[in-house]
């Protein structure tokens, strides 16, 4: 349906109650039709966990939510459109919605708000919708237009949110440990973590979607499954992750040791011990993934453990060490168990 004004005791709600069974889902299902009231200024944007991560956008317009699922978020910059498939009016009580809708009921998942706030309308027409929104992560000018169907885009027609972000690489090399016998003296000035005998594997993580270069920089697919729920775990947030693809009790493990690029950031000059804080603060812990374990100041006991097992060594890392992408660092030494 398009979202324009309805006739006004057309029921906007039917098509939303007929998806639902309201014995069984968390979810508002109000037995009357919609009545206009309100101030038509309420959006909110929801982390929808379905069959596939996406983010739904709703406003008040007459007495209901007119609403679009969009894949990937909103767009942050004006460079970049993004598909948004516009779905069934919901009720205005949606608009304060999160819970669990059970997986064998229509868009079965997890709802999270992730923004709300008011909206001015500058143009509301069967083909375009152009707003101002005014939330606490969101603000700014946008249009959505029509293509075809119930496909639509939606486009940022104001600068940038951060004018300083910079998107993911393309690609991005990464940086190597030079091999030594022996452990460092000065100890105290190092992490040490296990040498997962893996393939060297970068993931870059933007919109809920993942996609992989291997240690020549070149694109590979990852493990089945891994891209799309590590796209889960990360959400809204754009993320490279450095790590290697290792077999742990019979199974293919992207091990993660370091997140060269974050949030529209990449901290390549921030000290190891700083970019091991953050990526120990995003959680990633998964059935295909796992952060790997840093032990600073502590090399012979880890070396002693990767022996113990099986493992071929261990990797040095200064604390103070910066990413340099593509290089053989002394910084980084890779030391064998024996």
């Amino acid at each position: 349906m398009a979202p324009k004004k309805r006739e006004k005791d057309a029921d906007r709600l039917a098509e939303y109650r007929g998806k639902r069974d309201a014995e069984r889902t968390p979810e508002p299902v109000p037995e009357e039709k919609a009545l206009p009231h309100g101030d038509d200024d309420t959006f909110v944007v929801q982390e929808h966990h379905a069959r596939s991560l996406h983010w739904d956008l709703r406003f008040e317009r007459d007495g209901v939510l007119v609403s679009w699922a969009v894949p990937k978020g909103l767009p942050w910059s004006p460079e970049t459109n993004h598909l948004a498939v516009h779905t069934e009016d919901h009720p205005l009580e949606y608009a304060t919605f999160e819970g669990d809708i059970p997986k064998e009921e229509y868009g079965g998942g997890k709802v999270l708000i992730w923004d709300r706030g008011t909206y001015e309308t500058e143009k509301w027409s069967e083909r375009e919708v152009k707003v101002v929104i005014h939330g606490s992560r969101v603000s700014g000018r946008y249009v959505l237009f029509k293509t075809r169907g119930r496909n639509w885009m939606i486009h940022r027609m104001d600068p940038p949110a951060d004018p300083d972000a910079e998107p993911l690489p393309e690609s991005l090399l990464p940086m190597l440990p030079v091999e030594k016998a022996r452990l460092p003296r000065d100890q105290d000035a190092w992490a040490f973590e296990f040498a997962w005998g893996g393939k060297r594997t970068a993931a870059y993580v933007e919109g809920g979607r993942t996609r992989f270069t291997d240690g020549r920089g070149r694109a590979v697919d990852g493990p089945g499954g891994l891209g799309s729920r590590l796209g889960v775990a990360l959400g809204a947030r754009p993320a490279l992750l450095d790590g290697e693809l290792a077999v742990l009790d019979g199974r293919e493990t992207y091990m993660i040791y370091d997140v060269p690029h974050l949030d529209g950031r990449p901290p390549l000059d921030v000290p190891y011990r700083r970019r091991r804080e953050t990526l120990d603060e995003l959680g990633l812990s998964g059935s295909l993934w796992q952060t790997a374990p840093w032990f600073p100041g502590d090399g012979d006991a880890v070396r002693a453990a990767a022996g113990e097992q099986g493992l071929p060594g261990v990797v040095a890392k200064r604390l103070d060490s910066v990413y340099e992408p593509g290089e053989e660092s002394a910084a980084w030494r890779f030391v064998p168990s024996r």
